[in-house]
């Protein structure tokens, strides 16, 4: 996500202003076991996971019948380092955020049950778009 760093949220503040800020708190070790069950047929980009979208023979594609290859920035070691890159610039921007009573988090390990708790405090911010206003040009 953007921003990443608390100077990129401070120079976004001066561009517009902010008045919600969502953090989906998902544990790394999901965000890990899903990224590292991502496998891929390079020629035609087909992505398979282990986990919700497996091959139907591990490791080859279901069309081809060819390997299929892991990315390197799928691969353990480097989840890892990214997760904890990711951590250490991101705090700070959550606690600036923060302080500002801006943020918002939805904690979880499953987007079909996240979901419906940041839907509902969406429309919370949203004004509601499903009705039609015919004096409104869309």
């Amino acid at each position: 996500g953007f921003p990443r760093t608390v100077a990129q949220a401070e120079a976004l503040d001066k561009e517009c202003q902010i008045d919600t800020v969502i953090d989906l708190d998902v544990p790394f070790e999901t965000i890990k076991c899903r990224l590292t069950a991502r496998w891929i047929h390079p020629a035609s980009g087909r992505v398979y996971n282990l986990e919700f979208n497996p091959p139907k023979v591990q490791g080859i594609d279901d069309v081809t019948g060819e390997p299929l290859v892991q990315r390197d920035d799928d691969k353990p070691e480097t989840v890892t380092k990214r997760l904890q890159a990711y951590d250490t610039q991101t705090k700070p921007v959550l606690e600036y955020y923060r302080e500002k009573g801006l943020l918002k988090s939805f904690s979880g390990t499953e987007t079909n049950k996240i979901w419906p708790h940041i839907y509902a405090f969406l429309q919370t911010k949203l004004p509601d778009v499903s009705q039609k206003d015919d004096a409104t040009p869309r």
